[in-house]
């Protein structure tokens, strides 16, 4: 089996290495790994490191301008072949160390899509915004109200799925910015996939360490929550 680790980066030359190396190192068993690299159009210098590795040893493709995360994924996901596709942001708030938690209930065929909530388990957070807290979970009901799911972290980051899922949603996905978490979990409903939730850690980072989603796009993934369960079929 194959895990493809879909990793969307823009403007990430401080962590660009070591969550490539973080992901190398994450031990899943025999499961085996291919990771993916979408460059969106950064100019601070990772599109000079990506080219730096060799580039037979991974899928690195450089967007030819700034289309934002979700243009990104859809490219990333085209790209992959495997059993398993996982989104891995390009930053290290997110752990890869937890890969195998997260394939649990795929590999048991039990699920066909898994999230991993920063709001379950007992995993260490550190400890940041009030108000981004309050945003997430006020997203997430809205989108629970819709979807008729009972999720806790909508707009987490790690969302892993397995290929025939994937391939179910991926024709539909139209969002090009950061409304692709919404539309994706919006997608997974319709299509009446099995979604499990397992806790994992968090290392948020703050706007000085590059954190780049703020209010106004919280105000657009209420529209877009809209957009991707009543509009858009």
């Amino acid at each position: 089996m194959l895990l493809s680790v879909v990793i969307p980066a823009y403007n990430e030359k401080e962590t660009i290495r070591k969550i490539i190396s973080k992901v190398e190192a994450a031990d899943i068993g025999s499961v085996g790994k291919e990771i993916i690299v979408v460059d969106d159009f950064s100019a601070d210098g990772t599109r000079e490191i990506l080219r730096s590795f060799p580039q037979n040893k991974y899928k690195i493709h450089y967007q030819p301008e700034n289309k934002g995360k979700g243009a990104a994924l859809r490219k990333g996901f085209e790209m992959s072949a495997g059993d398993f596709i996982i989104v891995q942001d390009a930053d290290l708030e997110y752990d890869p160390s937890e890969y195998g938690l997260l394939l649990g209930p795929l590999t048991e065929g039990k699920a066909d899509v898994v999230y991993g909530s920063r709001f379950i388990g007992a995993a260490p957070h550190r400890v940041l915004f009030f108000w981004h807290y309050v945003g997430n979970r006020l997203i997430t009901a809205f989108s629970n109200m819709l979807t008729n799911l009972n999720l806790s972290d909508v707009e987490t980051c790690y969302k892993v799925f397995n290929r025939d899922a994937l391939n179910k949603i991926l024709p539909l996905l139209r969002s090009n910015r950061f409304g692709i978490e919404v539309e994706l979990t919006a997608r997974i409903a319709a299509a009446k996939l099995r979604i499990y939730e397992v806790g994992i850690s968090y290392s948020g980072r703050t706007y000085e360490e590059g954190k780049k989603i703020n209010w106004k796009d919280g105000i657009a993934a209420i529209w877009f929550i809209i957009r991707y369960n009543i509009f858009s079929k």
